[in-house]
Formats: C-alpha cells, structure tokens, sequence
C-alpha cells in the first residue's frame, strides 16, 4: 500500500477544533514548537542552509514582541518553502523544511498552525520505518494535540 504525502489523518479533527478555540500568539508558538522538533532531520542533512532556522527564529521574535512586519515574516516562509523544493530525494528534510515555513506563516495567518504541524507528523513519520509508521504518527500527533493542550492553559493562567 502506497503512502499517503501527508500525515493527517490521526487526531485531525481534534487538533482543528482546538485550534479554533486558541489564541492566535499561543497558536504560534505551537507551530514553532511543532517546526522545531523536526528541524534537526533537515538541519543533519543540510547543516550550511539556515532558511527553516530563520524561519524559525523569525516567527519567535513576532511572538516575543508582537512587531509585525509581513515582508519579513513573508520572506522568512517563503524562503524556508524554498529550501524545501532545493531538497533532492529526502522527503523527511523536505518535510522539516515546510514545516518551519507553515509555522512561521502562522504569524499572518493562524491556519498555517495546522500545516505546519501536519508537516511535522509527516517528517515523523518518514523518519520512521514503514512498519512503525502509524504508531509514530499517532505518537506525534498526540504530541501536538496535548502540547496544544497545554499551552492553551498556560496562556489563559498568565
């Protein structure tokens, strides 16, 4: 059986819900964190290509000061998603790279959350050997779900 190209299907509906329910800065914050756990499968591949982790940085500072410039935010994105297209033959770092991209995109608008976190899951999964793949998915997504969870309380307790 082939592959689907996305991991979405586990907890799909339930991270979207709880996204809606969540507060745009915290769900920024998620997507980063999300990026930034898979950063590591692009970053081994291409250690001298900064982009994702740019993207990354970028997206932390729009959380920490609130200071939105969507030039800055717009090419920290879209060149993270060109990192990605200039990655051969690795669909994980290919993954890790998009997954900062979405995160970062977040800051203009909050739906990229969920891309960004999809893409997360799918650079997992792909890490992963194909008979442990569902339940690294599940794993992951569980993750994001729960850690959404919790940053969504922390933000409402500050």
């Amino acid at each position: 059986m082939k592959k689907s190209k996305l991991a979405v299907k586990v907890h799909e509906g339930k991270i979207a819900e709880l996204a809606k329910k969540t507060d745009h800065k915290t769900l920024v914050t998620w997507a980063l964190d999300c990026a930034e756990r898979v950063l590591p499968y692009f970053e081994s591949k291409y250690p001298k290509d900064d982009r994702p982790r740019v993207a990354i940085e970028t997206g932390r500072a729009w959380a920490k000061t609130g200071v939105f410039r969507m030039a800055v935010i717009r090419k920290a994105s879209l060149d993270s998603h060109s990192a990605a297209r200039d990655v051969k033959d690795d669909d994980i770092a290919r993954s890790a790279a998009r997954s900062a991209g979405q995160a970062v995109a977040t800051a203009h608008v909050s739906t990229h959350a969920l891309a960004a976190a999809v893409y997360a899951a799918t650079a997992v999964r792909d890490a992963t050997l194909p008979v442990n793949a569902n339940a690294a998915i599940t794993k992951e997504r569980e993750w994001q779900y729960q850690y959404l969870i919790k940053l969504g309380k922390r933000c409402q307790t500050s």
